[in-house]
């Protein structure tokens, strides 16, 4: 009985890191199922809209009611901020990062996603947001992550090591194109790969600086969100219908092409969840 009370209180106090560890596994699978839809043959540009189409109209109620007095006000030069935002931020990373999947295997996209806290680290002090002070602990601690961060992106791209099993790597590239998830990448698909996941990095890193700034003159942070996803949603729709016109491409079934899109809006939802929750958590 004690242990169950403490172990509820730890919960409590440290709810922000504990949904952030939870949120971690579920964007590993994020990356999977991804992955997985992107090889059988969806286009990433589509897989995108989907994704974004699904997630606004699964987050515009919330947006609606929960928010709904609130007095915030939208100009249109506000409204125009947001689409820029929503432009430059979110619609350029995802793009670039489910057209990146063509290129690098599911794991390397989750590891290389843990170089975003990095980037907008040294972006943020770059742009006098954050202040580096090296003789504090939390200073020490930011450089210290961010150096090891960014120096396990760099071997995961230019080292790949041997075989763990080299007669089921032997296996795996003999067989039929049924069993096609588990193609080997050539050293230019890696590198070119690494270098698109980290322009989706470095975009999604400026989008978070940009969110900072922009939910300062527009504080209900459900409607910005459904604002933002729903731009992206339409910018990244225009963008899909240049580059894939077929009728066919665009159809859902019931396959893992939905169901990866479903579990992305599940974990952008729970990611929205902690970023209001750690907001909350620090005011």
């Amino acid at each position: 009985m004690k242990f169950s009370k403490g172990f509820q209180k730890f919960i409590e106090k440290h709810k922000p890191y504990v949904i952030m560890i939870f949120i971690q596994f579920v964007y590993a699978g994020m990356s999977l199922f991804s992955k997985a839809a992107i090889t059988e043959g969806m286009n990433p540009y589509i897989f995108v809209v989907y994704r974004q189409a699904f997630a606004t109209l699964a987050l515009a109620p919330f947006a609606f009611f929960l928010e709904r007095r609130n007095p915030a006000r939208l100009s249109f030069v506000l409204l125009c901020k947001i689409f820029l935002v929503s432009l430059f931020g979110i619609t350029l990373s995802l793009n670039l990062f489910y057209f990146g999947l063509n290129y690098v295997t599911a794991t390397f996209a989750t590891a290389f996603t843990n170089t975003i806290p990095a980037i907008t680290f040294i972006l943020a002090a770059l742009l006098r947001i954050e202040k580096i002070s090296i003789q504090e602990k939390h200073g020490i601690a930011k450089v210290l992550g961010s150096t090891i961060g960014l120096s396990g992106a760099l071997i995961f791209t230019f080292l790949k090591g041997p075989a763990i099993f080299p007669s089921m790597e032997h296996n795996y590239n003999n067989t039929s194109s049924s069993h096609h998830l588990a193609k080997t990448y050539s050293k230019q698909d890696w590198l070119k790969g690494s270098f698109i996941m980290l322009l989706a990095n470095l975009t999604w890193s400026l989008w978070l600086i940009m969110q900072g700034i922009i939910i300062k003159q527009y504080p209900s942070k459900l409607r910005l969100t459904t604002l933002q996803i729903f731009f992206c949603c339409i910018l990244s729709a225009i963008w899909a219908l240049t580059r894939e016109r077929s009728i066919e491409s665009w159809k859902l079934g019931w396959n893992i092409n939905l169901l990866s899109v479903l579990y992305c809006v599940c974990f952008f939802l729970l990611w929205r969840a902690y970023v209001d929750n750690v907001t909350s958590f620090h005011t």
